[in-house]
């Protein structure tokens, strides 16, 4: 890019002719001695491009061939994500190669750095209570002010199965309200993965159930919810059964509103029917 200096003027009313020729005279003649350029090279391409010969012409940044085609580029983008999560681990965890995997995600309520929050609902405060489980059970915390989005929270299950001796083939994920919503979000982002989830008085995104129209569900929510509507679990699993999914249990509450969850990890066959379930396999009843 071409700059000049402006002109610099004194008291005097004449300036020398010398500097008039400087800065005036000089890069008027430069100035057309650019467009007398341009123009003939422009001729030139126009000549060239009529009588069909090929050419390839690079002007600064932008290139220009023969069948004006773009260059094309890829860029890999690494997104970085922080969580402190809680770990219950089974009482004979050394005694066994590998181990289902339960995901838990919280609620809204619990986002932050105390982790002690994480354990006032769902399985962390059964676990803490001193239920013993036949799983391991993971609980991460959401920062304050965040919300749980699919692509973390796959990486953190790639992260917890390098760490645990944890089976590939019996991944879990269960949430109530914004883990809900979070649940519903990872079995849409990578169903692959997963053999079964269960979200609580959450919702999602409709149209993404052809996602994961073969993995097993079941949803929990209150017919009394008047933060998170019933409608929002109710409209999910309609598309999943006009789509043909086989393994999709829907409870409804009557008279409950928000607190879903203490009823749902109360029931004695939730965690039975949990891990019956196998990724790429047929969905199993509980027995």
């Amino acid at each position: 890019m071409r700059t000049s200096a402006p002109l610099q003027r004194g008291t005097r009313e004449a300036e020398s002719r010398l500097v008039y020729f400087q800065f005036l005279v000089l890069p008027l003649l430069i100035e057309m001695l650019m467009y007398l350029r341009a123009a003939v090279f422009c001729s030139v391409f126009l000549f060239f491009s009529i009588a069909g010969i090929p050419q390839s012409v690079v002007c600064a940044d932008e290139i220009v061939t023969e069948n004006n085609v773009s260059e094309e580029g890829a860029a890999e983008i690494e997104l970085k994500a922080s969580f402190q999560y809680l770990t219950f681990l089974p009482k004979d965890y050394d005694q066994q190669e590998k181990w289902p995997l339960v995901l838990f995600l919280h609620g809204a309520g619990e986002r932050g750095d105390d982790l002690e929050k994480v354990k006032v609902h769902g399985p962390p405060m059964q676990a803490a209570a001193g239920r013993e489980f036949p799983f391991i059970l993971v609980a991460p915390q959401c920062p304050k002010g965040y919300w749980w989005y699919p692509n973390e929270l796959a990486g953190l299950l790639d992260q917890l199965e390098e760490k645990y001796n944890v089976d590939p083939d019996r991944i879990y994920v269960t949430g109530l309200s914004m883990g809900g919503y979070g649940t519903w979000s990872l079995a849409s982002y990578c169903p692959e993965r997963l053999a079964a989830v269960a979200p609580v008085c959450g919702g999602g995104v409709a149209y993404l159930t052809t996602e994961y129209q073969d993995l097993a569900v079941w949803a929990f929510h209150g017919d009394q919810d008047s933060v998170v509507s019933l409608r929002s679990s109710e409209e999910l699993i309609e598309r999943l059964k006009k789509r043909g999914a086989k393994e999709i249990r829907f409870t409804v509450y009557e008279g409950i509103g928000h607190n879903s969850w203490t009823k749902a990890y109360d029931t004695p066959e939730f965690y039975d029917w949990l891990l019956q379930q196998r990724r790429g396999a047929a969905p199993t009843e509980a027995k």
